[in-house]
């Protein structure tokens, strides 16, 4: 499929079929990566701009939310990816705003002890982050948050790439993701 053809494939509202699992970088008392549950509704407009909202919970069933991440930016598509015929680069770049919502008071209390120059903190207070540094995310002051990752359309199904087995992000090149994720289904009239 040509890069024109997915691009325009790809505007529309998508969203997560369940509860998804990806391993992050904190670990467990036995060394093991903990397991890090999500959903994730992306949207996408024929300006290449995007919002992704992702509600992160403690458990897999989705039943406690912790906080919902709210990215607003813009996808850089990059050209042809080898994981599939039609798979495409992208870079996704949360260059307009970046905003973090706790949902669980022990999260917001989490963050009023590893944040500075924030008001505090609380349960439904949503707060930007963008090109602030937020020690939660690894993000320093004047950072933007960007991530080299992939898209693949397929059935409906829209792939993004599958975290790195040790929990390591998208921050670089060569951290571009070679497998593919659990998808996201088309939830819109497009």
């Amino acid at each position: 499929m040509p890069i024109e053809q997915v691009k325009e494939q790809a505007i529309g509202l998508w969203q997560s079929i369940a509860v998804e699992v990806r391993p992050s970088l904190a670990k467990n008392a036995d060394g093991s990566l903990k397991p890090f549950y999500l959903t994730r509704a992306f949207e996408l407009w024929d300006n290449d701009e995007f919002n992704l909202t992702i509600i992160n919970y403690a458990d897999p069933f989705g039943k406690t939310a912790l906080a919902k991440l709210f990215i607003h930016g813009r996808m850089l598509w990059q050209g042809a990816h080898d994981i599939a015929e039609g798979a495409q680069k992208v870079d996704f770049a949360a260059n307009i705003d970046y905003q973090v919502t706790p949902l669980y008071a022990p999260f917001a209390f989490v963050l009023n002890q590893a944040t500075k120059g924030f008001e505090e903190w609380k349960v439904n207070g949503t707060q930007s982050i963008f090109k602030k540094a937020f020690p939660p995310f690894g993000l320093a002051e004047g950072d933007v948050f960007k991530e080299f990752d992939l898209i693949y359309l397929s059935d409906g199904l829209m792939f993004w790439g599958a975290r790195n087995v040790d929990g390591r992000g998208f921050g670089t090149e060569e951290d571009r993701p070679t497998n593919l994720q659990i998808p996201l289904r088309r939830a819109d009239n497009f």
